[in-house]
């Protein structure tokens, strides 16, 4: 078991109401909960269903949207279109008995007959035509157990034989080794329920998989990474791993059983401290475009009364997230939900991303299953917990240390632990923007033009190369962790492409270029050393420390130490080294607004040290400032002066950001070199609190190491008079998971 599994449920570090929550109706932050009754959840799902509409196959089979074509192709997408349709269908038609004004069982029986007839022109893919089809096949399997007796007992003995038959497919098969085994497990749980075949094999495979994916503290992550580490974390371990499980025993009709409900319960014990107290949820991890889904595990926990949220405060969170959505755009003209986060923006898909994808956020609306009797509907709205006071708090199985000002509604993610590192060590590679970054929130968004990615500038710490290209960061390597201080380390590499240039307008622009090259490849990677990254937390401020090391490599002549892991091996295999020396970069929390002229840059420099802030027209605010760093012998009369963040600007993006059409990230650099061991540091702020950048600023003091090694220890002394100390991780050894041992 790692240590992670052993931890006990977060707590708030600064003092709250305690209880439930609560408060004042009249506080404007449960405006949202007042205005979505459950009523209007009805009527927004009636609106999305009746606008895909003309969208579909003559049949009702296919239901293809409009938006980019997904990598298992256009027929797939358009069965995509069906199943997840029919879900938010099924939801709204159990919770409401049966009853359909609009039809809906009889349209989405039309596209079952014509879906699952093998000669039709409106067939489905089956499993072994497209493997998408694994994914939609349970979708159908859960609506029509919601609508049974509805929808299913009412069919023709031929279609029911046929939909056996389709669904029939995921049967013995094998593969599954992240969410998707639920897929499996919920269609041969309808399979069973209708006298059709299952396999006992299959179920007992994927219950073992799904138990070596738990990490502990509700958390599953999502598949394991390279050297078998278990890192993949992000609204999967919601969206997926705890609503299956509620999904599949309601398909047995029994109640989620002890063991899933405790791990539900753990889990939004602390998935409450994403959400911001406007409702903005974090924008971090793959499917972001799925939107509203990010609240079906706070639906599941109020169906299995499995969660610490009042029916209160339920209300209040589910319909702020479905408030800011609407607010944003996330519906479009058409009433159609886009590929996108806001509005439409399809630089947030993956290759598996279609048009008929965002349909996942069916999810979101899986509340409708309680009655309009149930207590979250009855129950007047109370404020979270979460929301009442600002508060850090470390989520342990994740890696996160997340911070929290209920005042502008920002929650910001400090990732010290998440990496979906699933490439191969000898495969050239970026750090994915959704799982890499160091920084993340639910106001802002990595940036994700094809430069942004190549060569990452935003909420990151690099190295800069001889033509100050920065570095990408790797597999993550857990140091510590706690309420306040987080670390964490990796081995850096450059990726190089081809057509990279400098850009002597702008020295933050950099494009990584292929050089010489000693293979035959169009890309390639440099190794680097090992960077050490902390964050030290205090309301919106966070103070960034950062130092290298050199990187551990093999000794010619000499075999590895009994034990060495592939992995290790792998980790100075087949790339070169880059030889340095290396500048050192932060780059600050980026702001996107819906034209340039909404951002404005303002630079200063003054005895506390150089400052590039981004300012938005509505007072939001994001600020970069260097911090001097003092040693031990300061005071001494040979004492070497501090590294220093001297350089200072702001990247302008035009299209990067799913919030605005433009956008900006301060950023401070080096202008020389940096030594190994030498600690850099800088004050990062996100908020919306006017004045923030006048205020006195932390002190920075290391005790230093040996030559080249890390420090020994650093002090952060804010003005208040707190101290925290920061690990440095010089004795700790990294274990299979990434956690510091």
């Amino acid at each position: 078991m790692t240590p992670a599994a052993t931890t006990p449920s977060s707590t708030m570090t600064t003092a709250t109401t305690g209880g439930t929550g609560g408060a004042a109706t009249s506080d404007p932050r449960l405006a949202p909960a007042r205005r979505w009754t459950r009523e209007r959840w009805l009527a927004t799902a009636d609106g999305l269903l009746d606008a895909v509409r003309p969208f579909a196959s003559p049949g009702g089979a296919l239901i293809t949207l409009p938006g980019p074509v997904s990598g298992s192709g256009t027929w797939s997408d358009g069965l995509e279109g069906y199943a997840r349709t029919f879900l938010l269908a099924a939801f709204r038609l159990r919770g409401e008995d049966g009853r359909d004004p609009r039809g809906l069982l009889e349209r989405y029986a039309d596209g079952l007959r014509h879906g699952t007839d093998p000669a039709g022109a409106e067939r489905w893919p089956r499993v072994d035509e497209r493997r998408q089809a694994v994914v939609e096949a349970a979708s159908v399997a859960i609506g029509l157990s919601e609508t049974r007796p509805w929808l299913w007992d009412r069919l023709d003995d031929g279609t029911r034989q046929r939909t056996v038959d389709w669904l029939a497919g995921v049967v013995g098969t094998r593969g599954y080794t992240n969410n998707w085994l639920w897929f499996q497990n919920v269609i041969e749980a309808f399979l069973a329920s209708v006298g059709g075949p299952w396999e006992q094999a299959d179920l007992d495979h994927n219950a073992e998989t799904a138990e070596a994916l738990y990490v502990g503290d509700g958390w599953y992550s999502d598949g394991r990474g390279r050297g078998g580490r278990r890192q993949n974390f992000d609204h999967y371990a919601g969206w997926a791993w705890h609503v299956y499980p509620l999904l599949h025993a309601r398909i047995q009709g029994r109640p989620l059983d002890a063991v899933h409900a405790g791990r539900l319960r753990a889990y939004l014990d602390q998935a409450r401290h994403l959400v911001g107290s406007r409702g903005a949820p974090m924008l971090q991890g793959r499917s972001v475009t799925y939107r509203h889904a990010v609240l079906a595990p706070f639906w599941a926990g109020a169906i299995a009364d499995a969660t610490p949220l009042s029916p209160g405060a339920t209300r209040a969170l589910t319909a702020a997230v479905a408030g800011h959505f609407d607010a944003a755009g996330a519906i479009d003209d058409r009433g159609l939900l886009p590929v996108g986060w806001h509005g439409p923006y399809d630089r947030v898909r993956q290759l598996y991303t279609g048009g008929s994808s965002p349909y996942w956020a069916s999810k979101g609306f899986l509340g409708l299953l309680l009655g309009a009797d149930h207590p979250v509907w009855t129950a007047a709205p109370e404020l979270p917990e979460a929301w009442q006071v600002p508060h850090a708090v470390a989520l342990r199985a994740p890696g996160w240390l997340v911070s929290a000002t209920p005042a502008d509604g920002v929650v910001r993610l400090l990732n010290h632990g998440s990496d979906r590192a699933i490439e191969h060590a000898l495969a050239p590679r970026g750090d994915d923007p959704f799982y890499r970054r160091l920084a993340y929130s639910g106001a802002t968004s990595p940036q994700l033009g094809a430069a942004d990615v190549a060569a990452p500038l935003d909420s990151h710490t690099a190295l800069l190369d001889a033509r100050g290209v920065p570095s990408h960061r790797d597999a993550v390597e857990r140091v510590h962790l706690d309420d306040a201080v987080a670390v964490s380390r990796s081995r850096v590499c450059w990726l190089d492409v081809p057509g990279g240039a400098p850009d002597d307008e702008d020295p933050a622009a950099a494009r990584p270029a292929v050089g010489p090259g000693d293979d035959a490849g169009w890309a390639g990677l440099r190794l680097g050393p090992v960077l050490t990254t902390a964050s030290v937390v205090r309301g919106p401020d966070e103070v960034r420390l950062a130092w290298w090391t050199p990187a551990a490599t093999a000794v010619p002549g000499r075999a590895p130490a009994p034990g060495t892991t592939a992995e290790a091996l792998d980790r100075d295999a087949a790339w070169p080294v880059d030889p340095g020396p290396w500048r050192l970069h932060v780059g600050g929390w980026p702001l996107a607004a819906p034209k340039d002229g909404a951002l404005h840059v303002e630079r200063s420099a003054d005895r506390s040290g150089t400052l590039v802030r981004v300012v938005r027209d509505d007072g939001t605010s994001s600020h970069v400032r260097a911090l001097r760093v003092t040693g031990q012998d300061d005071d001494a009369p040979d004492a070497a002066p501090d590294v220093s963040l001297d350089s200072a600007g702001a990247a302008r993006r035009t299209g990067s950001d799913p919030f605005g059409a433009a956008s900006a990230v301060p950023w401070l650099r080096t202008s020389g070199p940096v030594d190994a061991g030498e600690v850099v540091a800088a004050l990062v702020v996100l908020t919306g609190e006017d004045g923030a950048r006048r205020r006195p600023v932390p002190a920075v003091r290391v005790l230093p190491g040996a030559d080249g090694g890390p420090p020994a220890a650093v002090e952060v002394a804010w003005p208040d008079g707190h101290v925290d100390t920061v690990p440095t991780g010089r004795t700790g050894t990294t274990g299979t998971d990434g956690a510091a041992s």
